[in-house]
């Protein structure tokens, strides 16, 4: 038998998961959009990247699955994985869809009939208005006096996040329908919205379901998607540390009531709210395999993927609802190709000049569709892999995530593991103290790295003075020299702050005095790596050295965070100070592109005169809408982009007087 699937950058863990159908003696065969394909026995090429021109080309799928005489079709994760007409074309050509039928996907993939649906089936609902609701103020206004400040509103046939806007007032509910009409179009052909009552502080937990043709059901227990930024899922786990096993029952029973209603078949996801008192409401249902799989997989023993592979060729179940288990805690950061320091993550373009996945640390899976030298590029999600941590415990898969990112090397783009890393020890994360507001709540001001200690600080200096020195010892045995200098004294600056810092150097290890503290650090010191690992003062650390300059500039990824340091010899640092520093920009003046992406809206031209907060163009990025806006009042200079132009992340756009 010939598995077709659609396989593309961002499938990931589907990929890794889909190469264990060998067993099944399935041979496998990937669509590509002029990316790499290295697990799969065969690739076609389906377009270029621009996703109406490859992976959403339903013409060009269907020829490359006669191409290859593909019998069925694993759709992935996005993109295609829940379009009814796809697979209507597929049953047309005799092709299995590994899924729900078409009326599953149909009724489920629209929010406005599911809820209708779910309300048939007693599952527990968000109060809104039962219907489309148009772009005109009056329906706005009557859906808000309905419900009352704050709302949410979604696109009908939306997920992941996208056509979707919290709204607390008129104006922003205007602002809300635009653009989340527009991404709604863009991502998904569909601008219908709808609107609900925003439940404000609540949980994310989703429950895994599972179905066959012969009316089974099972509930794999529940997903804990609580962390995110812009409605878009960032930490996952499983199980949820909210849960008591009536509410997880309850959840899971009203679930598997939900699939038994559209007559499910496959794998599929629940998505509920759960408030602080446990009261949980229906949020969606997604008709496909979801990114955060993995995690349910490590603590039930199914492998999903296998699962879905055997419903569609008919099987059935496998497992009763009293065998499936809940052995063990799991993990799953999103590493994702964005800056954490701009809006939780922006996200950031360019090749993978290194990368080196933590895959020999035990307890660690690594889903991801990329290598060394692959490309990020604006035309699809920024994920660059799935990192999953299994223990016994918690406390066990937390010790592991947090080992896993320090190993992580990414160098060519900008990534999100220094939030990803302070998320996973932030005491309120460790306790279980989330809601989908964490990010906002912990950070008000905004992602600025890990905040040192005054320990964390001698730690750093110490690691950074012993990597200096290492390094001179390394080019003295280069040149032949025969120097006994065991002592040294250094000047750093750190975080505008300088440090006066003495190193001895004994056996291997270097003692560092920082502010009147010793430090001892000691390593292998092989600069060739990516990695460091150190022993300081005893503890095991793992620190990346990202840059080195002979100027003594050293950027160093400790805890999660790059900081730069500069060491020099007390005689440079004297003199450094007569060098002259250059200015900073006037921001308010100007306004740069945050991020790679296209221009899709102008809203100025020269002469005229914005307000503060009032919005100039409109970039968007991976199918996500971005307002920028005016600093201050001014009168526009000039304007240096223009609608359906492709920027890059620090382009000027305009410039105000």
């Amino acid at each position: 038998a010939r598995l077709y699937i659609v396989w593309y950058r961002i499938v990931s863990g589907l990929s890794l998961n889909i190469s264990k159908v060998c067993h099944l003696s399935i041979s496998g065969v990937g669509i590509v959009s002029h990316v790499h394909v290295k697990m799969a026995d065969e690739a076609v090429c389906v377009g270029p990247a621009p996703t109406s021109k490859s992976y959403l080309n339903m013409d060009a799928i269907m020829d490359a699955i006669r191409q290859t005489g593909a019998q069925a079709v694993h759709p992935g994760y996005g993109f295609l994985s829940e379009n009814k007409e796809f697979a209507r074309r597929l049953a047309a050509e005799g092709v299995t869809f590994i899924g729900p039928d078409t009326h599953a996907i149909q009724a489920m993939g629209d929010k406005i009939e599911s809820k209708l649906i779910a309300k048939a089936a007693r599952v527990n609902t968000i109060p809104g208005f039962d219907g489309v609701v148009k772009w005109r103020r009056a329906d706005e206004c009557r859906c808000v006096c309905l419900l009352g400040y704050p709302v949410m509103i979604k696109a009908s046939a939306g997920g992941g996040g996208k056509g979707m806007r919290i709204a607390w007032s008129d104006d922003e509910t205007r602002e809300g329908f635009r653009f989340s009409s527009q991404e709604a179009a863009s991502s998904f052909g569909d601008d219908r919205l709808l609107i609900e009552k925003y439940i404000d502080n609540p949980r994310h937990i989703e429950i895994q379901v599972l179905a066959d043709k012969h009316g089974n059901a099972l509930w794999l227990n529940e997903r804990e998607c609580s962390i995110q930024r812009r409605n878009q899922k960032v930490v996952e786990e499983a199980p949820s540390t909210f849960l008591d096993p009536a509410t997880r029952r309850a959840m899971g029973e009203q679930a598997v009531s939900l699939a038994k209603a559209v007559q499910y078949s496959s794998a599929g996801t629940v998505e509920f709210l759960v408030d602080s008192k446990k009261n949980f409401y229906f949020l969606e249902m997604n008709t496909r395999l979801q990114v955060e799989h993995p995690i349910t997989e490590c603590i039930t023993g199914l492998d999903l993927v296998q699962q879905m592979i055997r419903i569609a060729k008919g099987y059935k179940l496998q497992h009763k609802q009293e065998d499936i288990p809940i052995n063990g805690w799991a993990i799953e950061s999103r590493v994702y190709a964005e800056d954490p320091y701009k809006s939780f993550g922006l996200p950031s373009i360019g090749r993978l000049s290194q990368y080196e996945e933590p895959v020999r640390l035990s307890g660690v899976r690594v889903d991801s569709g990329i290598q060394e030298g692959s490309d990020i590029s604006i035309y699809y999600d920024p994920m660059i892999s799935k990192l999953v941590a299994y223990g016994a415990s918690r406390a066990d898969a937390l010790k592991k995530m947090e080992a896993a990112l320090d190993n992580y090397v990414i160098r060519g783009v900008t990534h999100n593991i220094p939030l990803l890393r302070e998320i996973i020890v932030h005491p309120r994360f460790v306790a279980g103290d989330i809601s989908t507001n964490f990010l906002p709540e912990v950070y008000p001001d905004g992602f600025k790295g890990h905040p040192l200690s005054a320990g964390d600080r001698r730690e750093l200096l110490a690691a950074a003075a012993a990597l200096h020195i290492a390094a001179q010892l390394r080019s003295q045995r280069f040149l032949g020299e025969q120097r006994s200098r065991r002592h040294w004294e250094l000047c750093l600056e750190l975080e505008k702050s300088v440090h006066m810092l003495a190193v001895s150097h004994s056996r291997g290890t270097y003692t560092v005095e920082v502010d009147g503290e010793k430090v001892e650090v000691s390593g292998e010191w092989n600069l060739a790596s990516a990695l460091l690992p150190l022993s300081i003062n005893g503890s095991h650390k793992v620190l990346q050295c990202l840059t080195r300059s002979p100027a003594g500039d050293i950027s160093l990824q400790y805890l999660g965070t790059t900081f730069k340091v500069r060491v020099l010899s007390v005689l440079a640092a004297s003199l450094s100070k007569h060098m002259p520093e250059k200015l900073p920009e006037d921001t308010s003046s100007i306004l740069r592109s945050p991020m790679p992406g296209t221009v899709v809206g102008v809203a100025v031209k020269p002469g005229d005169t914005v307000a503060v907060g009032q919005e100039i163009c409109v970039i968007e990025a991976m199918k996500m809408q971005n307002s920028m806006t005016a600093a201050k009042t001014a009168k526009v200079k000039s304007v240096h982009c223009k609608t359906g132009e492709t920027v890059g992340e620090g382009d000027l756009l305009v410039e105000l007087e």
